[in-house]
């Protein structure tokens, strides 16, 4: 039933295409999402007519085939609009890499016949997806999920509680892995289940240090029917499609990553170079200087890592090493730049009348997130050593 290919995308070096892409989208996060960014996270606000404008402007879409409604973007180019993004404002640009993420499944493993029929809708702009894995009492061991689905006739009857789930209550689909037999995970599956089932319903959002406008919610499936025809590849197959996705996704969080750490060196600079104190601008001083260099390279490393790792899945290599390094890398650097912004900006850093320490808020839960950081070392280690 299932493909299992990797997602065809015509291979297109970055040029004058991706550079009007890139401006769009700067122009985008000029207008659309720096001004209004921090009073929304304030708030708790979910943007939802944002990933509506950046939808129609097709920034949904863009490593997906243009048959079914993509932008027929590398990953490559892909990428770097997200790191733009997630500069600008770290909950739309995260939302954006998560609804990618939601559409990988059947965009990668689906028949032929269910990419045509609901691909393009998903793809379109209008919808916003979420991807279905954690659940209460199983994160980084996600094998363990509970969560079941028992065939009745041509349905699923789909019970049980997932947890973290960004745009929990508020997506239009969700990419769920549930269990459909007893065999460890040779007994997941994966469903594309619609966000108005009868039985699906989304607890209070989660209250969280930062990232407070993109809602993350337990989702409860009471007893939600689901046709078999919403089965994306095999029945046990869902393990393996969600580990394929999470390797995509985990590029998508290092190039957020990156976007919040450049955001942060860009007013840490800014800072220093109008802050004068003993007579002179602070950016004078060796020790300060030193320091903004140390972020600055950390950036540039991170972001040609994710950059690599992106080429080789661009090119049909296995890149599972490479993202998971680049997600390691890059999270761990934007937490050492923002918690060094904070320092450059010194008591007005630590104040919300500068996003300094909001961008430390943020830059926490990119550790955490498709894979903790531990987990990243788990996966580097075991390619190392083939164990």
């Amino acid at each position: 039933m299932a493909t299992g290919s990797a997602v065809p995308v015509e291979r297109r070096l970055p040029g004058d295409e991706a550079r009007a892409l890139l401006d769009l989208t700067r122009d985008l996060v000029d207008g659309e999402l720096r001004p209004r960014a921090a009073a929304d996270e304030a708030a708790d606000r979910f943007p939802r007519e944002v990933f509506r404008t950046l939808g129609r402007s097709g920034l949904l879409s863009l490593p997906y085939p243009e048959r079914f409604g993509g932008g027929g973007q590398p990953y490559e180019v892909y990428l770097q609009v997200l790191e733009e993004l997630a500069a600008g404002w770290l909950a739309v640009g995260l939302g954006v890499s998560v609804h990618t993420l939601s559409c990988h499944a059947l965009a990668a493993f689906g028949t032929e016949e269910q990419r045509e029929r609901w691909l393009p809708a998903m793809l379109g702009g209008e919808q916003l997806g979420a991807y279905c894995l954690s659940e209460p009492q199983s994160g980084s061991d996600a094998a363990s999920l509970r969560t079941r689905a028992d065939l009745e006739g041509e349905e699923y009857l789909v019970s049980g509680t997932k947890a973290w789930i960004t745009h929990g209550g508020h997506a239009d689909f969700y990419s769920t892995m549930a269990r459909t037999s007893d065999e460890g995970a040779r007994g997941i599956s994966c469903l594309l289940v619609p966000g108005d089932a009868p039985g699906l319903s989304a607890a209070p959002p989660e209250h969280k240090m930062g990232m407070r406008s993109s809602p993350t919610a337990q989702l409860h499936f009471d007893g939600v029917r689901v046709a078999r025809e919403r089965l994306i590849g095999a029945e046990g197959q869902g393990f393996q499609i969600a580990l394929a996705a999470l390797d995509s996704g985990r590029l998508g969080i290092a190039a957020c990553a990156v976007g919040v750490a450049q955001a942060a060196l860009d007013l840490a600079v800014d800072w220093a170079r109008s802050r004068r104190q003993f007579g002179r601008p602070i950016a004078d001083f060796q020790g300060l200087s030193f320091l903004l260099a140390d972020m600055a390279t950390r950036i540039e490393a991170g972001r040609a890592l994710y950059l690599a790792a992106a080429r080789r899945r661009d090119d049909g290599l296995p890149f599972t090493r490479e993202a998971a390094m680049a997600k390691l890398f890059c999270t761990d650097a934007a937490m050492q730049v923002t918690t060094d912004a904070v320092q450059v900006l010194g008591g007005y850093g630590y104040t919300q009348d500068y996003p300094a320490e909001r961008y430390l808020r943020e830059a926490k839960v990119l550790q955490i997130v498709e894979g903790t950081n531990q987990i990243q070392r788990l996966v580097i280690g075991r390619h190392l050593t083939g164990h």
